[in-house]
């Protein structure tokens, strides 16, 4: 029996037990097994959880999606992958910066240009009085050969000194021209670095107009890595491997090119539900190099499912054997 109070206090609670009892009751969940059989039932059985799921409500709209239980592999898989992505991540983020650096630093392509210029105005003087010291140093190496031609022509013993002396500046002219081969070196580097500079600035600035490639997933061919991985055999086979990885992006992307360096080649982002944004970079992992393509698809239900279908996988196994097969091209 309730009292007067409990009485009102339950007929104001019925209503909202009813619905939630009601919605509850409405809920049906769907399932394909591993032979392929659809199931459709209110509760999942303890040994079909594994599979993925779906929450329907009493018009069949899907409420809610469980993904499958991944093995073992997939678990070890997954995990190496998310380590590839936070060593690409560093790279966009320090391309980022660079980037950042770049446009505050330069107002222009003459701005680039001059400052490329006073660099190499600095480093050519360097380069002068390295080549000023060798002939000092060659002339002073004649003088002391004369000197000791002198003391043999007149039937003298050639003194230990003067010895020391002729060693000791053979070896300033060993030194003064391997510093020249360093400079030589070095200059080519930073005007390699300019001109990255150059080309980076230009895009910046000015951007490109790229035209978009549709992705044809039967053209890739399945292998077994799954990562989307290649891993160098020595630095040279990294350097044509990282050529063809760049031109795999521009061919297959969706978008257009967005960062092109030498550790980071990324097409822009997506920008609706049927892009995929390719991105490879060239990590440095334990004693060796490896390349490594990501695939990212727009923040939403579809551009999430996209990058899950068999389609992005088919692009990230094909990823290695296309390198692969492009390398034994070329030999």
């Amino acid at each position: 029996m309730f009292t007067k109070p409990q009485f009102i206090a339950y007929m104001l609670i019925l209503p909202l037990l009813l619905s939630g009892a009601d919605s509850y009751a409405k809920k049906m969940y769907r399932w394909v097994d591993e032979n392929g059989k659809v199931f459709f039932s209110d509760q999942v059985p303890p040994d079909q959880v594994q599979h993925k799921r779906e929450t329907l409500n009493d018009k069949a709209r899907v409420l809610d999606v469980v993904e499958k239980a991944k093995t073992a592999e997939e678990l070890a898989q997954q995990k190496r992958l998310e380590v590839l992505r936070k060593e690409q991540e560093k790279v966009i983020a320090k391309q980022a910066a660079d980037d950042k650096v770049l446009l505050a630093t330069y107002r222009s392509i003459d701005d680039l240009n001059r400052a490329m210029e006073n660099k190499f105005s600095l480093m050519d003087g360097e380069k002068k009085r390295l080549e000023g010291n060798i002939e000092r140093y060659e002339t002073q190496l004649s003088q002391q050969q004369l000197q000791a031609a002198n003391h043999e022509r007149n039937g003298q013993k050639v003194p230990e000194k003067l010895l020391a002396e002729i060693r000791a500046t053979r070896e300033q002219i060993v030194l003064s021209s391997q510093e020249v081969t360093r400079y030589e070196i070095k200059r080519q580097e930073v005007e390699k670095g300019f001109q990255a500079d150059i080309t980076r600035f230009e895009f910046l600035t000015r951007g490109y107009n790229t035209d978009k490639t549709q992705v044809d997933a039967q053209a890739f061919s399945s292998t077994n890595n799954e990562l989307g991985l290649f891993v160098c055999q020595d630095a040279q086979e990294c350097d044509k491997a990282w050529k063809i990885a760049g031109e795999f992006v521009n061919n297959y992307a969706t978008t257009g090119r967005d960062v092109e360096t030498e550790k980071l080649i990324m097409s822009a982002a997506a920008s609706n539900d049927a892009d995929m944004s390719l991105s490879v970079s060239r990590l440095l992992l334990g004693d060796g190099q490896q390349i490594f393509l990501d695939i990212r698809c727009k923040s939403s239900s579809l551009g999430k499912e996209l990058c899950a279908s068999e389609k992005a996988k088919s692009i990230r196994r094909g990823f290695a054997s296309y390198i692969q097969l492009q390398l034994s091209s070329q030999h």
